[in-house]
């Protein structure tokens, strides 16, 4: 689906089907450096299934115009103008990494658009080792190595995909390789700066749920269960061995999760 928010080209998945505002309407967004298709497996399943969706990439990724957005506050304003540029009022927002910041940021600051939360691979501080910003800035490819070795749980990493033949750690290195320039750097400086997310925790009055990787390396279960503890209601679904790439190696798990 294309769409123009803020003046700029935007496109969103919509799972396979036509989006349609009167419908419930969820947004799932994306982590740092990727894009929509990080939600394929699961985008489709809620298109079917009851909900209008958009997994939008984000400015500056994808098939979306622009350059990065360089703040969480710049993001969540802009996933606000996407749900009113595609005809709807308010959304069950879904985030992963960066996304989940985007997603909690969002619903503290326009809580009258979001009728539910569902972070998963998060926590209250993103923080992004030095040795990583500085790649990521440079534009090495060790940023890349990084982030899809450290993005994966040791089973995935070694192969253990549900797809006979396919490499999650290669697939993830060859979705990072396509962002242009500068963007990983943007996001994860974004995310290491961004110092609200209890502060906005406590502004939440939505149902929210909260999905942590027993061996996640980039937002360690223990962060994310301190994020939900500040969540009023939330659930904690945790799984077991799982990494910080949760969509591409517990798909399932993810899925049942979040519905």
């Amino acid at each position: 689906m294309q769409l123009k928010v803020n003046g700029l080209d935007v496109f969103a998945g919509t799972g396979g089907k036509p989006f349609d505002p009167a419908q419930p309407v969820m947004v799932l967004l994306h982590g740092a450096g990727m894009d929509h298709t990080a939600w394929a497996l699961h985008d489709r399943y809620f298109a079917h299934h009851g909900y209008s969706v958009l997994a939008p990439d984000l400015p500056g990724h994808g098939r979306s115009a622009g350059g990065p957005l360089k703040t969480i506050a710049e993001m969540a304003d802009w996933t606000a103008a996407l749900i009113a540029a595609a005809g709807a009022t308010k959304a069950k927002l879904v985030g992963h990494s960066m996304g989940s910041l985007i997603a909690i940021e969002m619903a503290a600051r326009q809580p009258q658009m979001v009728t539910g939360l569902a972070l998963v691979g998060t926590s209250a501080k993103m923080a992004v080792g030095p040795d990583l910003l500085k790649a990521a800035e440079a534009n090495d490819h060790d940023a890349i190595d990084m982030v899809s070795i450290w993005g994966l749980g040791h089973r995935a990493g070694l192969g253990n995909c549900l797809a006979p033949g396919l490499w999650m750690h290669g697939g993830a290195q060859r979705l990072l390789e396509l962002s242009k320039p500068g963007v990983l750097y943007a996001d994860l400086a974004a995310c290491n700066a961004y110092e609200g997310a209890l502060n906005a925790a406590a502004k939440v009055n939505v149902p929210a749920t909260v999905i942590v990787g027993e061996r996640d390396m980039m937002t360690p279960a223990r962060a994310g269960r301190a994020l939900a503890a500040a969540l009023t209601g939330c659930h904690t679904v945790v799984l077991e061995g799982a990494g910080h790439m949760m969509m591409a190696e517990r798909p399932d798990e993810v899925l049942a999760a979040l519905r």
